[in-house]
């Protein structure tokens, strides 16, 4: 069974170029922030940066949709009196500009959609600087494999390295996967995941828009952009899998998956449900389902895994059960909130001088997503050989206004569709 471990110890990092190391920030020093993508994410992440003390200072901002940095900063001024030193040169609006705001910071967040960062985060360690990026951590293999290498040279470089994956912060999650990990349910037997939640409308295009502009207006519509929510959303789910499984990853993947409510040409290229078993080679499987229809469906978000001993159900509003009661004896009430926790992390081992890397972990959990979804998209039999060997590379590099979109409508404005059992994997 392929470990996280085992696979980064063999997996070949990229030449990245040496830069000055990180530093540990004395307490009374100021730790300079960019923030790289200003929509609503990252504009939370930045606001609970910010929140992490008030020796962090945000200097840079990069959006080069029009108005978003320029909203952002007005947002971030108002709950943040002093910490807001940008002047108007620093807020940038091009894509190229993501350097010269790294050249004004001691720490990068990469807010952006998933698809330019595994370039933005492998530009970032070769600057020097500690990451704060998003989930997930690519949208194909070719990305998360690339993830993975530069998490490599970011160690060597002792450059803290935060992901989004806020689970693995809370304390009741920590608790839970602790008692699992321990065997409280025994020799587990299969697990369940969901992300059944309500749909969201896509954004209707603009008159005269150019067609990278309406794709990345509108892009979690758009696989390269967004990779499909399987892997925007889903991924939270698929992390607890994968920490449950203490990074064993699968061996194969069967799916089915398809659109059968969001069928509008503003829906793009992804699919509208994705229902994936990732079987292991203990014989072990994961059941997960990830469901945007809308309307009187169920929701569920949440976790669930059984054993030879019993039960146990996780989910993120701090329902933790294991047989059908709290644990210990009391239900979980955290209070504290772990989106929050995530960036006080962060800073303090950047202040203190040490070190936490969450991107190999979240790569990895990264690819089980991307696993899922080319066995939807195919409706074959995906093995782990196949998503690691996988030659889909979805995103381009350095992003500029003239770059051509990945993908491209018809004469009748549709954009193309992955067929089950026509897809073949890439």
């Amino acid at each position: 069974m392929t470990s996280r471990r085992s696979f980064l110890s063999s997996s070949s990092a990229a030449a990245l170029s040496a830069a000055t190391h990180a530093f540990a920030a004395p307490k009374d020093n100021d730790i300079k922030l960019a923030l790289i993508g200003c929509g609503g994410r990252g504009t939370g992440a930045c606001n609970q940066a910010l929140s992490a003390g008030s020796t962090v200072k945000l200097v840079a901002l990069v959006d080069p949709l029009e108005g978003k940095a320029q909203a952002a900063l007005d947002i971030l001024k108002g709950k943040h009196e002093g910490q807001v030193a940008v002047p108007p040169e620093q807020v940038f609006t091009n894509f190229e500009d993501y350097q010269k705001a790294f050249d004004l910071a001691d720490v990068v967040l990469i807010t952006t959609p998933p698809g330019p960062r595994p370039f933005l985060f492998e530009q970032a360690v070769k600057a020097g600087k500690h990451v704060f990026m998003e989930k997930p951590v690519a949208v194909d293999a070719a990305g998360a494999r690339r993830v993975i290498a530069t998490a490599q040279e970011a160690e060597k470089k002792n450059l803290n390295v935060c992901v989004g994956f806020q689970r693995r912060y809370d304390p009741g999650y920590i608790d839970m996967i602790q008692r699992l990990q321990a065997g409280e349910i025994g020799d587990l037997v299969y697990g369940r995941v969901y992300w059944n939640g309500t749909s969201r409308p896509g954004f209707p295009r603009l008159p005269d828009e150019s067609e990278l502009h309406y794709q990345i207006r509108n892009w979690y519509f758009y696989t390269w952009m967004s990779g499909d929510h399987i892997l925007e959303q889903h991924c939270h789910n698929l992390d607890v899998a994968n920490w449950v499984m203490k990074g064993v990853m699968p061996v194969r993947a069967t799916g089915q998956g398809g659109r059968q409510v969001r069928r509008a040409r503003e829906n793009g290229t992804i699919f509208d449900h994705h229902t994936v078993e990732f079987e292991y080679e203990n014989g072990m499987r994961i059941l997960s389902q990830c469901c945007q229809i809308g309307g009187k469906c169920q929701k569920d978000v949440s976790e669930h895994f059984h054993g030879t001993k019993g039960a146990a159900s996780l989910a993120g509003n701090g329902r933790f059960l294991i047989n059908g009661q709290p644990p210990g004896g009391k239900r979980t009430r955290n209070k504290e909130d772990p989106y929050q926790l995530e960036h006080d992390t962060l800073f303090e081992n950047i202040r203190t001088g040490k070190m936490r890397n969450d991107a190999g972990y979240a790569a990895h959990s990264t690819l089980m997503g991307v696993m899922g979804r080319m066995a939807t998209y195919t409706g074959q039999v995906i093995t782990w050989e196949q998503v690691m060997n996988s030659q889909e590379n979805l995103a381009p590099d350095n992003l500029t206004w003239n770059t051509e979109p990945p993908v491209k409508p018809d004469a009748d404005g549709w954009y193309p569709v992955a067929i089950p059992g026509t897809t073949m994997p890439v």
